[in-house]
């Protein structure tokens, strides 16, 4: 019997879309888009729509526990019980507490799944309770954004993405819309149908530059300077609203004295973009109202990101370009959502003086053996770590180590799976219930189950619930239901789920967090939270965390030729969806037409692309889609895709950027030859 279900999709996307799932003896037969979410309309991507299927229910899913029979990672298992599997973590993680403390065990997690119950929930109450190290996350992805975003406005949302259509210039910086917030499309061509011009900011010419009025080929690490020269540019053409500036904001004149610090002409030098360009695009913005800034995560991949973000953000504070709808800054959505973390996740239960690691060192931790108390016990969950983390081969010596016990719980055989001692099988979100918050749009939505859990295996939830019973732990928070964690998460009395408890908001609804402010426009019926109540240029809060009050430029050394940028394709979201057979093939390299003919490379050859970190081989596409200088391959591919077991993330430094201690994946430097 064929069913149509509701559903939400949980993977690391800014638009959370609502799904029609056609189950059908108990399997999921089709992915499609619905209309309960009005922002996704029915639309969802390629990828999630050809690839689910084969994910919940293909040969490289995961449905029994297993334990490792062969070096670690070479993939031998052997299948075993629930009961074997855990006891065999409670006595491994017991002799590691008795030997060396709580704080040698650590989660090793990122965000596979967005729901608030399968991303952090009972597993955070479960580690805190325990004791063990704390992760510092946020710094792989998405953090130094958020801190940009949180030290010059606080905590306040911003435009939500609908509002854009009302924009009469759009400008996208380093976000790709087509594959990571491919919503947002449809509303430009709205506005491009009203008027509006649109302005593409990349170093790669995107989908969306087809489409585009204007496009700047950005140098990776150069947004800063770009930004401050239209800054100084704008301010030349008497673009800036004194008033405005007066009135709600800190720190501007600061900001444009490091700003003046380089003529256009030197500005040009640096970031690649012509005088011309850099006047033209700044008469564009001064003459646009409402002007709308997209600002994806793709630019905070480097030491400059973070005050390369706070510069962009200036540009509206500056020119006064808030206070309207379709004016001012796309995103920023999580504040809107009325979430109970301290209920949900109990942070309350961490001991102490507790330490917190950075999820970009462990691998150095690992090899190193340079902290006091050593880890020694890792429990891999909703991340894949050897395909997404910096100095992938590091890593991968670390998780090698036979006297580190690591434990792994995934939907699929993973590459990461394969350095664990013992997995434990865990299910997609269409065998479970959850609630989701978006990140780049106003709608709670919640879904149930669709089909059962496939195999043997278990809920994140359920997996941590029965954990919790083998270590003791017998308190009623860790016996919660599902429901009750849902509960936990939201604050029920809020007005704006409409007297629903959280865990009885309908399926295939989407609830606007926007529906007692009707639009959210800064500086209209929202103002900056920040310590002095207005945009923060020279923001207290980056002073005190980071040193960073004033936006400041850091040169990056070259030791290579070539700047080597990984961002999201049309197949993957990070690295989810690489063990589907369509992913088998190795993606390309592409590489502008005079670097190649430099190096003597044609279209199509087999190249090796090269640093101190690793060696990655790839085909070559020459195209002019990539500026001189800059190379483009897309992240989230598996080994089974390379001849030597190693990606693209090899060649990625593990420096920090300015803010958040962030990754600075886009620093990457390399040469390339002929393989």
């Amino acid at each position: 019997m064929s069913l149509e279900l509701p559903s939400v999709c949980p993977l690391d996307c800014p638009d959370t879309c609502s799904f029609t799932v056609t189950v059908d003896d108990g399997r999921v037969e089709k992915v499609r888009g619905s209309n309960a979410n009005p922002l996704t309309g029915g639309v969802v991507c390629n990828k999630v729509a050809r690839y689910y299927p084969e994910f919940v229910h293909g040969e490289n899913r995961l449905t029994t526990p297993l334990k490792r029979t062969g070096k670690k990672g070479t993939g031998e298992f052997q299948a075993i019980s629930w009961d074997e599997a855990l006891d065999t973590v409670y006595e491994n993680f017991s002799k590691i507490i008795e030997e060396h403390g709580p704080q040698a065990i650590m989660p090793f997690n990122y965000s596979g799944p967005h729901g608030l119950l399968a991303g952090g929930s009972m597993d955070l109450r479960f580690f805190y309770r325990l004791g063990a190290t704390l992760l510092h996350r946020r710094s792989l992805c998405g953090g130094i954004k958020s801190e940009a975003y949180k030290g010059t406005f606080g905590d306040t949302p911003s435009m939500q993405p609908e509002q854009a259509a009302k924009a009469k210039l759009i400008v996208v910086w380093g976000n790709n819309v087509t594959y990571s917030n491919l919503h947002l499309a449809p509303i430009i061509k709205i506005a491009k149908a009203n008027g509006a011009k649109l302005v593409v900011i990349d170093p790669k010419r995107i989908k969306i530059a087809e489409q585009a009025d204007m496009y700047l080929a950005v140098r990776p690490g150069m947004d800063l300077i770009l930004a401050w020269a239209i800054a100084v540019e704008l301010e030349r053409i008497g673009g800036f609203d004194q008033n405005f500036i007066d009135q709600h904001v800190q720190g501007s004149e600061e900001f444009m004295q490091e700003a003046r610090a380089y003529s256009i002409e030197e500005s040009s030098e640096l970031c690649g973009i012509s005088v011309e360009d850099i006047r033209a695009f700044a008469q564009l913005y001064n003459d646009s109202n409402p002007a709308a800034l997209s600002v994806g995560n793709g630019l905070e991949r480097n030491k400059n990101g973070g005050n390369g973000i706070r510069a962009i953000f200036a540009l509206p504070s500056l020119c006064g370009k808030f206070g309207i709808a379709g004016g001012g800054l796309i995103g920023g959505s999580g504040s809107l959502f009325p979430k109970t973390p301290a209920k949900l996740q109990r942070p309350d239960l961490v001991p102490e003086g507790t330490r917190t690691l950075n999820i970009l060192d462990i691998g150095q931790h690992l090899v190193e053996e340079d902290l006091d108390i050593p880890l020694k016990g890792l429990f891999i969950y909703n991340h894949n770590p050897v395909i997404v983390c910096p100095d992938q081969n590091l890593l991968k010596k670390g998780l090698e180590r036979e006297d580190v016990f690591i434990v792994g719980c995934e939907v699929a055989m993973t590459d990461s799976m394969k350095y664990a001692d013992i997995i434990l099988p865990a299910c997609t979100h269409f065998e479970h219930e959850d609630i989701f918050c978006a990140y780049g749009q106003p709608y709670v939505q919640r879904a149930e189950a669709v089909i059962d859990p496939v195999g043997d295996s278990l809920p994140n939830t359920e997996i941590f619930r029965r954990l919790a019973a083998k270590f003791g732990f017998n308190e009623d928070i860790f016996k919660a239901t599902d429901k009750e964690l849902i509960d936990d998460a939201l604050d029920a009395s809020d007005p704006r789920l409409m007297e629903h408890k959280p865990s009885e908001i309908p399926l295939g609804t989407a609830l606007s967090m926007e529906i007692t402010l009707g639009e959210t426009i800064m500086f209209d019926n929202v103002m900056p939270s920040t310590p002095s109540g207005k945009i923060e240029i020279k923001s207290t809060y980056l002073a005190e965390a980071f040193g960073q009050g004033i936006p400041t430029y850091t040169k990056l050394e070259d030791s290579f030729p070539l700047y080597l940028v990984t961002p999201s394709s049309s197949k993957m979201i990070t690295s989810t969806f690489g063990g589907v057979k369509a992913n088998d093939d190795t993606p390309s390299l592409e590489m502008h037409p005079e670097d190649a003919k430099f190096r003597g490379l044609e279209d199509g050859a087999q190249v090796r692309v090269y640093n101190d970190l690793g060696t990655v081989f790839l085909p070559l596409k020459v195209t002019d889609n990539v500026r001189e200088g800059v190379l483009y391959s897309p992240k989230g591919s598996w080994f089974r895709t390379t001849p030597n077991d190693q990606t693209v993330s090899a060649l990625a430094p593990t420096t920090k950027a300015d803010l958040s201690q962030g990754a600075c994946f886009n620093d990457c430097k390399v040469e390339v030859v002929v393989a």
